[in-house]
Parts: C-alpha cells; structure tokens; sequence
C-alpha cells in the first residue's frame, strides 16, 4: 500500500519555495533531456512562473506576466508552451479552475499514459486558492479496479476536490 506523501499538505512545515521551485526546474531539465526534448528558455520560464507559487495560474495571467518582461508575446505562444509542459507531466491543467499547477512528481508515470503523466489528485482550498497534489495508493487501487471491473482503460486521470483547508476554516 502507497502512503500518501503529504500528512497535511496545506500547512508545509519549513517550506523553502526557491528550494521547491529550482529542485522542480532541474526535474524537469533531466525529465526532458531523458525523452529527447528541449526545455526552451520560454518555456522554462512559464514553467518557472507556474512554479511561482502553490496556486494555479490562468493562461492569460501568465501572458501577462510574461508581457511585462518581453513585451509583446502571442496568446498562441503560451498556450503552445503549456501544451508541452502538460504533454510532459511538467505541470496539470485543473479544470474547474481553468488554470495549471506545476507537478511535484514529474517523471512519475502511470504505465503507457504518456510522456512522465500520471494519476493526479488534488485538493483545492475555495477561499485562498492553494492546490495541493495528494498521493493514496488505496485511491489508485479502487479507481483501477473500478475502470477494469467497466472494461474501461483509463487514458487520463485528474481529479479535483474543492473545500476549505484548515487555515481557512479557523
């Protein structure tokens, strides 16, 4: 049985973000590298602002992030980078919100569904935006037995869980 990796993962104890986000830049420099992919520097710097913080990022929100440093940047530019990112396992689009969150376990496959993608869970706080991947081996176990008993295969698997976290509820 997989433990899950985070006890509470909206209350990080001695948390170092720069930490957090160079250790997620170099995953993704030798993730890419090991595929025969280029980490351009656009698109390592979209992944670095995603990285920003532990809270989701629209797509025009990093368009004009990304204006205010290089000036004009096409919208088609961006989206074709985070096309990438995503293609990699270097970062989810969260649906219900309409943005994307760098991923923690990049290089973590879920056997034959693309390049380093694999299951995703998170845990979304409605009131101050954080989103938190979560890992639970007994989740995994009861969706793959749920899709095998439906002769289902799963190609895709993001799920999304919006609440309060505790900071927010006291």
């Amino acid at each position: 049985m997989t433990k899950q990796t985070v006890d509470n993962p909206f209350v990080p104890s001695g948390h170092d973000h720069a930490r957090c986000i160079l250790a997620a830049l170099d995953a993704a420099e030798v993730a890419c590298a090991r595929r025969g992919e280029r980490l351009t520097p656009l698109r390592r710097r979209v992944l670095e602002l995603i990285w920003g913080g532990h809270r989701p990022v629209g797509a025009y929100d990093l368009l004009a992030l990304l204006q205010d440093e290089r000036g004009r940047v096409a919208p088609p530019t961006v989206y074709r980078t985070l096309d990438f990112l995503c293609g990699q396992g270097l970062v989810h689009r969260l649906e219900s919100l309409q943005a994307f969150i760098g991923c923690g376990r990049t290089g973590d496959h879920m056997g034959g569904r693309g390049n380093g993608r694999h299951a995703a869970h998170f845990l979304i706080c409605q009131d101050c935006g954080v989103a938190v991947e979560v890992r639970d081996g007994r989740l995994d176990g009861a969706i793959s037995g749920l899709a095998g008993r439906a002769g289902f295969t799963i190609t895709d698997e993001t799920i999304e869980l919006s609440g309060r976290c505790a900071t927010c509820r006291n």
